[in-house]
């Protein structure tokens, strides 16, 4: 069996890069990708941001993180059951 080809250098450009990490989640109550942090709408329009937008939405990033919940389910949740 022979090892599948690494393709990621197909979508490498000369540009600010995508802060995508391949685990493209959505939120429900943030509507933040659970993996990279942007929104929807930034996600969509990534490829056509000039740089300045795309380093206003690298900056804000981090920020993010707070805005995503752990999700309660599962064993978890039923202990936490009143």
């Amino acid at each position: 069996m022979t090892k599948p080809e690494n393709t990621d250098h197909i979508w490498a450009r000369a540009e600010i890069e995508s802060p995508c990490i391949k685990v493209c989640v959505i939120h429900p109550a943030s509507r933040l990708c659970t993996g990279c942090l942007r929104s929807i709408d930034e996600i969509g329009a990534w490829s056509r941001m000039t740089p300045e937008a795309r380093q206003e939405v690298m900056t804000a990033l981090p920020t993010r993180a707070g805005q995503i919940t752990q999700r309660r389910g599962g064993r978890a949740g039923r202990l936490k059951s009143p």
